[in-house]
């Protein structure tokens, strides 16, 4: 099922794009660079990460459909290592997921050049400690929200900060053993990042 979800969501930004020149709202590519904090619930006994750790890298093609709804393709990772109180570990978190857009810009529209986006959805998570802990790897689905608040600098770019919650659907490690160095739990990300218009180009101004 998840399978042809994501062929679906990929269906979905392809098909229209020769069809979205004349907005350059339609089609955007994104992309963004900043912070995670896992869930210290993630880990097993003794084993805790930093409350902040970079990087977080997330790249994200998004369609509108129309004015208020649209979907989003992201993909994200995720970087992150052992207080200081802790056994040394690190952790490469990587995710894919399918998402609704709502644009929720009439909220900021009092803000000249502001607007604002929430996103939704589900997909997979892929963990793989480094180190010590290699053969620890584990996946599971995931559901991810946030909000994203966004100043057009033209017509094709944007810069806008994103905040998002990622929850992982995952069941406890068994054997414990299995859980030294990785991760089951949920993670908050923040980020600065550039939507980039990639519609309406032929009626952009320079």
């Amino acid at each position: 099922m998840n399978t042809y979800f994501f062929i679906g969501i990929i269906i979905c930004f392809s098909s229209p794009i020769g069809y979205s020149q004349s907005d350059t709202s339609t089609l955007k590519a994104q992309f963004a660079l900043g912070v995670n904090s896992p869930s210290s619930a993630g880990f097993v006994t003794d084993f805790e990460a930093n409350s902040v750790n970079f990087p977080s890298i997330n790249l994200g093609l998004q369609y509108m459909f129309w004015e208020p709804l649209g979907v989003k393709l992201d993909f994200g990772y995720n970087r992150f290592s052992s207080a200081n109180n802790s056994p040394d570990f690190k952790v490469n978190y990587t995710r894919i997921n399918g998402q609704l857009v709502f644009d929720a810009s009439h909220f900021t529209s009092f803000l000249n050049r502001m607007g604002a986006f929430v996103h939704v959805g589900p997909g997979v998570t892929m963990i793989k400690p480094l180190g010590n802990y290699g053969e620890n790897k584990t996946s599971y689905l995931n559901t991810i929200t946030g909000l994203e608040l966004h100043y057009a600098m033209s017509d094709k770019l944007s810069v806008y900060l994103d905040a998002s919650y990622i929850v992982g659907f995952s069941d406890d490690f068994d054997p414990v053993e299995s859980g030294f160095g990785s991760f089951n739990g949920n993670m908050f990300t923040l980020t600065i990042g550039a939507s980039i218009s990639l519609s309406g180009c032929y009626y952009c101004g320079d």
